[in-house]
């Protein structure tokens, strides 16, 4: 049994991490400041022994007391809608707050997980992605605040590791949906599930042959505990590598609504990347990684999960 202190924990994909963690028997202390999580997402978790939450910036303070024996940094506004509205805020918490939980991790002598992502590809020119490829970023486009803040977290968590000898790990995390994504959270395929349950016109961004490969929540989570369990350091992609044009979506999505919306055409956002999918060789090798939830039948789950929050 361990005690797990996870930054970012009332998210998406932070609040599933929580419960999987929780379901193994580790103890679970999640900090957030629900600027972008939901209380809501764990609320099958409060009061019960061993788990915790404590309202905090982690740009600011990271108040745990007690024993810790990892610490899993995932707190960050994860999609474009919401680092778009909060740059100078995504950029501080992924220099200050992956310092201070950093210091957490040393003080304790705890392993350190990071999440990373694929956004430190940017608009890749190697495909697939591999864990060597540097990538292609523009520091100073709109996604450069994201993008550069994962960057640094990266350099500055090796540094640790280097520096101070902290165990850390970092994992690049790829396209993750599935239940307990908002409504309103500005992804692809939220935005599409939701459009489609309402009658609304699916919105595609440029031609819609931009690609993507999407990775349900369950299998996020699967290789980022192994991950977290193994000797690896990282960085290590975990993701699924079934690569979709966002015109196949749209379709896919409208069959498994049964939906009759139609599909309109937007200009592309700025630096909107062309294409994207990992290259899972290391982690197939390293952990066993192999995702198992094809996107049609991880769709059916999330839709079921949007209509019922809609009350549809």
């Amino acid at each position: 049994m361990s005690r797990i202190v996870v930054t970012g924990g009332a998210g998406f994909l932070g609040s599933h991490v929580c419960e999987s963690l929780f379901a193994r028997g580790d103890h679970v202390v999640v900090v957030d400041n629900l600027v972008t999580g939901d209380l809501a997402n764990l609320e099958h978790l409060a009061g019960r022994p061993g788990f915790a939450f404590v309202q905090a910036d982690v740009s600011r303070v990271l108040p745990v007391d007690g024993p810790v024996d990892a610490v899993m940094h995932l707190a960050s506004p994860a999609s474009p809608k919401d680092y778009l509205e909060l740059p100078i805020e995504t950029l501080e918490v992924g220099s200050r707050g992956t310092q201070l939980a950093l210091e957490l991790a040393r003080e304790h002598d705890a392993r350190f997980f990071l999440a990373s992502t694929s956004e430190v590809y940017g608009d890749p020119q190697v495909h697939p992605q591999p864990e060597t490829y540097w990538g292609n970023v523009n520091p100073v486009g709109p996604r450069g605040v994201y993008d550069e803040a994962k960057r640094f977290a990266e350099a500055l968590t090796m540094a640790y590791h280097h520096r101070h000898g902290v165990d850390v790990r970092i994992v690049r995390i790829f396209n993750t949906y599935g239940p307990r994504m908002r409504p309103q959270d500005g992804r692809v395929v939220s935005n599409f599930l939701v459009q489609a349950l309402t009658g609304q016109p699916l919105t595609i961004y440029g031609s819609g042959e931009q690609t993507r490969s999407f990775t349900f929540v369950d299998d996020e989570v699967r290789g980022i505990l192994g991950l977290l369990d193994s000797s690896y350091v990282g960085p290590m992609n975990i993701g699924n590598d079934g690569e979709f044009s966002l015109n196949e979506l749209a379709r896919l999505v409208l069959e498994v609504t049964n939906s009759g919306s139609e599909i309109v055409y937007e200009p592309l956002p700025v630096d909107d990347p062309t294409q994207r999918k990992p290259d899972l060789t290391l982690a197939r090798s390293t952990i066993g990684f192999e995702p198992r939830v094809a996107l049609r039948e991880g769709l059916v789950l999330t839709a079921a999960y949007f209509a019922r929050r809609l009350g549809l």
